[in-house]
């Protein structure tokens, strides 16, 4: 059953959680930390596989590729030019390993992210300059996943030029916006970091083979208000999936603050697997049919979500 469709056809789908901040929880090497979680494919690539196969075991039923810090521009900034297809590859494999020694028939997505910073609207850049590493980096991903997620984009032309990139591949692709967290309840409407509004983001994906719609890296209460106002915006499938962050600063840089313990986003304290779970609840009640988590968001949540999903299959079944 390694095809999208399908599954979706079968009841909500169960992503996994967060792979960056679980690595740097279980010790990531830092050896280079522009790098953030590519550091792990070639210092502690064991490390990853555990990582996913944690998952997998929680009940994951797609299990996302440790490409985050992998595009070919980030890579070469860092000194490794030249290195993009056997990271990429390499992160790739990892998955399949990690498939194939728990036995489950799970997707695995290739994760393609902002080239250049998250969060960060303002350092995005032309399609012109950005959609060809999406195309090289999806061509290096494509013989080792069942889809890709288009990851945490900022902007709809962002989210337009790396689905382009993704669908050059003719597999399965989704695409996933984070949006701003309000600064109080009264700001309710849901919009981009760049001000931009859901309709916006998905009037940009017009005419391309985009299967779904997602929110991720947001707080859960921002998804939550965001998700029944997508689900109205669309026929495609529609998903979130949150962070348990406290709040991401202004001007927040991967490259030299994802592993600085001082200067990363703290975890909230207030989303334990169960806490996380009634959000999830609330977004498949409002439609969601994908459905997982984050950063800071572990396989303990994943677990839970395991029954949390179960059960809505069930409902809806019942309901037909």
């Amino acid at each position: 059953m390694r095809d999208l469709s399908t599954r979706l056809s079968g009841g909500p789908v169960l992503l996994d959680g967060g792979l960056g901040q679980e690595l740097i929880r279980r010790g990531m090497p830092s050896t280079e930390p522009s790098l953030w979680s590519a550091n792990a494919l070639t210092e502690a690539p064991d490390l990853v596989q555990e990582v996913h196969e944690e998952y997998l075991r929680a009940g994951a039923d797609v299990i996302t590729t440790n490409t985050y810090a992998t595009p070919p521009e980030r890579l070469s900034e860092a000194g490794l030019d030249g290195r993009a297809e056997a990271l990429n590859r390499e992160a790739g494999r990892l998955a399949e390993r990690a498939r194939a020694a728990v036995g489950r028939d799970a997707l695995i997505a290739g994760s393609l992210p902002p080239i250049r910073g998250s969060y960060r609207p303002d350092l995005v850049g032309e399609a012109g300059e950005i959609e060809p590493q999406y195309r090289e980096q999806a061509g290096y991903l494509a013989p080792h996943v069942d889809l890709f997620l288009c990851e945490t984009m900022s902007t709809p032309g962002e989210a337009r030029a790396a689905a382009r990139g993704a669908a050059s591949t003719g597999l399965p692709v989704l695409v996933s916006y984070t949006i701003a967290d309000p600064s109080s309840p009264e700001d309710a409407e849901p919009r981009l970091h760049n001000g931009e509004s859901l309709e916006e983001a998905v009037e940009a994906l017009s005419g391309l083979p985009v299967a779904g719609v997602l929110l991720n890296c947001s707080h859960p209460e921002s998804i939550s208000a965001a998700v029944p106002v997508l689900r109205q915006l669309t026929d495609r499938a529609v998903g979130a999936y949150a962070n348990a962050f406290t709040h991401i600063p202004d001007g927040f840089d991967e490259r030299a603050d994802a592993l600085d313990s001082d200067a990363r986003p703290d975890r909230r304290e207030d989303l334990a697997p169960e806490a996380y779970g009634r959000h999830v609840e609330d977004w498949l009640s409002a439609g969601a049919n994908i459905v997982g988590g984050c950063c800071e968001v572990g396989p303990g949540h994943i677990a839970h979500l395991r029954t949390t999903v179960d059960g809505a299959a069930d409902a809806r079944r019942a309901a037909e």
